[in-house]
């Protein structure tokens, strides 16, 4: 049975849901939503694909090495908000053995979150999410699964674009597929990605009071084609309102959907089963 709504990107295996993992899971697949977990470092990868493991349906794992975990780095409650907490991030190196061995398991539909993360900017840290991020798109390539994009840019630098790079660098890869999650771009920024086959998923923040100069996301929103718009709700970050302040978890994207529908003056029930289709052609679920 398919679901209605659609998570791409959650973070269930996170230790802030250690207790009630369970209960989060079972929440959102008896409100007919399915989720993706997804990996930032190995370990977290590793226990994406033990819980997806636990469901027969509904629960699927994303594994790979996010671009702030390439350098050890400190990150606080300013960047990551009162859900995230802070912690200092060890470093990793991307190590493609280990990867490849996780992604030959079958409920793991993409490689990420990888990308590029301009919030803290040193030519040293790009350096190496630029190495780290293109031994994601070739392991992605040769398997021939999708790639998580995450890429952020960092509000107080308009000379960097962390969007156009990482398109620059998917243009070496032509085969690449993929979906830059929780999207914060520019309609340009959008449209570059959609010009490269790459998916548009929107997240909490859609549903917050409007700051266009971070991102107008109605503009955004309505020129970007239905048939390339997905929706992921990065719990525990980011909820949407009437939950913002809250931990966030993926039942809540079905808001996310609500107000994707209100932007473009489309029924939900058609947003929702036009998400799904999307989901199914780029993840082969």
């Amino acid at each position: 049975m398919r679901p209605k709504y659609i998570d791409i990107h959650a973070h269930v295996n996170f230790k802030i849901f250690e207790e009630d993992h369970s209960a989060v899971i079972r929440r959102a697949l008896d409100n007919d939503t399915w989720f993706f977990n997804v990996g930032t470092q190995i370990d977290t990868s590793r226990e994406a694909i033990k819980l997806a493991h636990r469901y027969e349906e509904g629960v699927f794992a994303v594994i790979g090495l996010h671009p702030i975990h390439t350098s050890a780095s400190y990150h606080d409650k300013d960047e990551l908000g009162e859900e995230g907490g802070e912690f200092t991030s060890r470093g990793e190196i991307f190590d493609k053995k280990k990867y490849l061995e996780l992604a030959k398991d079958p409920k793991v539909v993409a490689i990420g979150e990888c990308g590029l993360d301009y919030y803290h900017l040193s030519v040293e840290s790009i350096e190496k999410q630029k190495k780290a991020f293109i031994e994601q798109i070739k392991l992605a390539n040769e398997i021939e699964k999708p790639l998580m994009l995450h890429i952020r840019n960092n509000p107080q630098d308009k000379t960097h674009n962390a969007y156009f790079d990482t398109c620059e660098l998917l243009k070496k890869f032509p085969k690449v597929r993929g979906v830059s999650h929780f999207f914060a771009g520019s309609v340009e920024d959008m449209k570059r990605f959609v010009n490269q086959g790459i998916y548009i998923s929107f997240a909490g923040p859609i549903t917050y009071k409007p700051k266009p100069e971070i991102c107008d996301y109605e503009a955004v929103i309505r020129e970007t084609p239905l048939d390339m718009i997905l929706t992921d709700t990065d719990s525990p970050y980011v909820a949407p309102v009437p939950y913002r302040g809250k931990r966030n978890e993926p039942v809540y994207v079905r808001e996310i959907v609500k107000k994707i529908a209100l932007i473009k003056n489309l029924h939900e029930v058609d947003v929702a089963k036009a998400i799904i289709k999307n989901a199914e052609r780029l993840f082969d679920i």
